[in-house]
């Protein structure tokens, strides 16, 4: 059952226009994987969804229930976390200060726990609560985010590029993760990656997008075996 999607979605900035008809879903309780170059309008889809982009055409919708052009918090409040691909971390407060931050809303009773949830889910960061976010590793300001972002318990994370610049060891961590969010909380994901085969190999559904237009969508092994795959990820096949 499809929690998220998009219809016949037409988006950019401004006048721009960088999404063309772009018809997108996400199931209930799946990792759906989009890969594609870069300027393709991976992060514009998510930014579409969220309220950030401008929308010309199309519609979106969450749950059955349209949410074309909300405003961000409104987004959010729904239950709809993005992780943006930089600033998703306050480098000068300590990793316990950006909990409590991810947590404001919340009534004062709940927030204890939920730092409990989610540093059980994340047991490193509980070694780190005192330390300033900046100080931290790539890695584990990836999964201070994501725990920030779990802090108001989402019903579907949208992740952009988490894993850039991380060493490859790490960036398998950080999927490894992903895939544990959704089989022990059940989360529905949306995972935007630059490590296409990395990435496509946890996914359950995929999309290649590739300059503003969807070129692929289905099982992510028929991608990753497609003969032309290297082709259609750099715009020059059709």
């Amino acid at each position: 059952m499809a929690m998220l999607e998009t219809v016949n979605l037409y988006s950019g900035y401004g006048k721009l226009k960088v999404l063309f008809d772009i018809n997108f879903r996400a199931n209930e309780r799946e990792i759906t994987v989009v890969v594609g170059p870069n300027g393709a309008g991976k992060t514009t889809l998510l930014n579409s969804i969220c309220g950030v982009a401008t929308i010309h055409g199309g519609r979106v919708v969450f749950e059955g229930r349209e949410i074309t052009g909300e405003s961000p918090h409104k987004v959010a409040r729904l239950g709809i976390a993005y992780l943006p691909q930089m600033g998703n971390v306050f480098s000068e407060l300590t990793v316990e200060e950006n909990l409590l931050i991810a947590g404001y809303l919340l009534p004062k009773r709940e927030v204890k726990d939920r730092v409990d949830e989610v540093l059980d889910i994340f047991p490193k960061l509980k070694g780190f609560l005192r330390r300033k976010a900046g100080t931290l590793s790539g890695g584990e300001r990836r999964m201070l985010a994501i725990s920030m972002a779990l802090m108001r318990r989402p019903k579907i994370l949208l992740l952009d590029e988490m894993t850039t610049d991380l060493a490859p060891i790490l960036v398998k961590k950080v999927l490894e993760k992903v895939v544990e969010l959704r089989d022990r909380l059940g989360l529905t994901v949306v995972l935007v990656e630059q490590h296409a085969k990395l990435a496509l190999e946890i996914g359950d559904w995929a999309y290649l997008l590739v300059s503003g237009t969807m070129r692929f969508e289905g099982e992510p092994e028929e991608l990753l075996k497609h003969p032309q795959f290297a082709k259609l990820y750099l715009g020059i096949a059709r």
